[in-house]
């Protein structure tokens, strides 16, 4: 995934409002909880930007598989302690009020039976009456097979482009990102390859009743993705209920398809 680009991840990505994200996650947390929530883990966390954010609101730590990605997390953030370890089968022996994957990381567990896994482990990872939040990729009807992305990055000493052509198999999204990379040392290229899921709406659904949580849908979500918020079980097993006095299944108002594409 992101062994070679791990570099200029956060070039690549400036355009992303982290901050804002972080305080539209803040709110709807605060939205959802019953009481309050001071812990958080970002599992696959990359490089740690929305940890930079969330850590005025919460004591967070961060979870990465990719070592380039983890080791620039550290690097960036000495004060926050980051683990590495895989979405679909972590061990951390401690709890927290919040467990959020953000990004469309959650797709890249690629099949229904290790989405399941990964919302398994981030479950076992959460305190009772805590919450299990995921920020969907796209769904199948919003795929678009055939669509040319591209991203540019243009400073004095950092000249990137990424270009890709995405294309879909059996349900993943094939996205083969081509870099050509300037530097004051020369010119690079490479090819990254992506693989993410398009879990359709009810695949999440299922998926989060099946690890035993009760699912809220928001539409909207931090980028108009929609986001998907797991509430666990009070001590003694008893079923959720939100401050407002509604069901789960109720709460996040109208369920439908985002607009957003990849």
């Amino acid at each position: 995934m992101y062994s070679k680009s791990a570099e200029w991840y956060d070039d690549i990505y400036s355009w992303k409002d982290y901050s804002r994200e972080a305080e539209l996650l803040h709110a709807l947390i605060q939205k959802h909880s019953r009481r309050p929530l001071k812990t958080l883990l970002d599992v696959a966390c990359g490089t740690g930007q929305h940890v930079r954010y969330l850590k005025t609101h919460y004591t967070v730590e961060g979870l990465e598989y990719a070592d380039p990605m983890l080791a620039r997390a550290r690097r960036q953030h000495p004060d926050v302690t980051f683990h590495q370890g895989d979405m679909t089968g972590f061990e951390l022996g401690r709890q927290f009020d919040v467990v959020v994957c953000l990004f469309a990381s959650i797709a890249y567990a690629k099949t229904t039976a290790r989405l399941r896994m990964a919302l398994e482990s981030m479950r076992r990872h959460g305190k009772p009456g805590g919450l299990v939040i995921a920020e969907p990729f796209i769904r199948p009807d919003q795929f678009k097979t055939g669509h040319v992305g591209a991203i540019f990055v243009d400073r004095p000493e950092l000249k990137i482009a990424r270009v890709h052509v995405s294309t879909q198999e059996c349900g993943i999204a094939i996205l083969a990102m081509h870099y050509l990379v300037g530097t004051p040392q020369g010119v690079e290229q490479f090819t990254e390859l992506h693989e993410l899921a398009l879990f359709s709406h009810d695949e999440y659904l299922t998926a989060y009743r099946a690890a035993g949580l009760d699912v809220v849908y928001d539409q909207e979500g931090l980028m108009g993705r929609g986001l998907y918020i797991g509430i666990l079980p009070e001590p003694g097993g008893a079923a959720p209920t939100h401050p407002s006095g509604g069901t789960p299944d109720s709460l996040g108002g109208p369920v439908g398809p985002s607009t957003r594409g990849q």
